[in-house]
């Protein structure tokens, strides 16, 4: 295949014998001598991961064996210090479009897998634990900064294929500083469950580069995040009636991501000068707005004109683009 992996019927036929059962090749000897509990990644006895020195990587952590998370490479250096780090794949859980070109260059193939901030879906979680059991030697991960949607992938890959325990996963997440505010992240790696081998025979392709949400798809999530502020709004910002597991603060972090990303959209990029600028002042007025939530001494009127300024700049938009 040229856009992508295929995995042939004898892999798939091998993936099916596992049943349910843990595969721990590709990271044996690693899980089994570490400690739960411990978030202080430099302490080398009790972490769950290894903190790695790097010139032109950040946040990088060898997190088993054999599986790699940092950020996002860019540059032919940074491309180059993970090749030699023995890596053969390199698994993108970023909505950008990976620079396959420059990976190939290095001997690596791109795995491309997008998630967003509030999960690791279903789906997308047998598609990780395939392409972990099939690549072919050390793997690295990344997002874009490394430190929530990449640490939240590995989490859940190596739950599947190291044997980490639930607080392993937890610990790790916190050692990479994942943020507490992406609760959805948390989540994934807390209620992990191993998918079946009928879930993992079905995956007989993983993309090199998969097709990215449109700004449509991302303007509905925009949407969403929304509507659970305005009902928040309504309680003063102290939570979401009749949801008790999202938290308003939280949402308006994930609502600021939404923003971060689509300026990061490749689409975004063939807009025009106004609408890019339009973005610019969304995002800015999401990040206010979030700062002013995850304040404890911000009163309520404050909030509201933080929320009503970022209202308007979305209808600003929406008056030019949308409507």
């Amino acid at each position: 295949m040229t856009n992508g992996i295929f995995i042939c019927p004898t892999m798939m036929r091998s993936a099916t014998l596992l049943g349910g059962t843990i595969l721990v090749a590709l990271t044996s000897g690693w899980a089994a001598d570490k400690s739960n509990g411990i978030t202080n990644h430099s302490s080398a006895t009790n972490a769950v991961a290894k903190a790695l020195p790097s010139t032109h990587i950040h946040n990088l952590f060898r997190a088993a064996t054999n599986v790699f998370s940092g950020n996002s490479p860019d540059t032919d250096a940074a491309f180059s210090e993970i090749a030699k780090l023995g890596v053969k794949t390199i698994i993108s859980v970023d909505g950008g479009k990976p620079d396959v070109e420059l990976a190939r260059k290095h001997g690596m193939r791109y795995i491309h897998l997008p998630i967003g901030y509030d999960g690791v879906p279903t789906n997308r979680v047998a598609e990780l634990v395939k392409a972990a059991q099939f690549s072919q030697g050390p793997f690295y991960v990344h997002c874009h900064h490394g430190k929530h949607r990449g640490p939240a992938a590995v989490a859940v890959i190596c739950e599947a294929t190291a044997g980490w325990t639930t607080n392993q996963a937890i610990t790790w997440l916190k050692e990479a500083g994942t943020a507490a505010d992406y609760g959805g992240l948390y989540r994934s790696a807390m209620e992990f469950r191993l998918p079946d081998a009928v879930a993992l025979a079905r995956i007989v392709e993983l993309p090199e580069v998969a097709k990215t949400s449109s700004v449509v798809d991302a303007m509905v999530a925009i949407d969403k995040e929304f509507d659970w502020l305005k009902a928040a709004q309504k309680s003063s910002w102290r939570s979401i009636p009749n949801q008790p597991d999202i938290v308003p603060a939280h949402t308006a972090t994930i609502l600021w991501e939404h923003f971060r990303e689509l300026m990061r959209a490749e689409d975004t990029a063939g807009r025009p000068d106004d609408y890019r600028a339009m973005l610019v002042v969304a995002e800015k007025a999401a990040d206010q707005f979030r700062a002013l939530l995850r304040d404890i001494g911000a009163d309520a009127s404050a909030r509201d004109s933080a929320f009503q300024s970022l209202g308007k700049s979305c209808a600003s938009c929406h008056k030019s683009y949308r409507n």
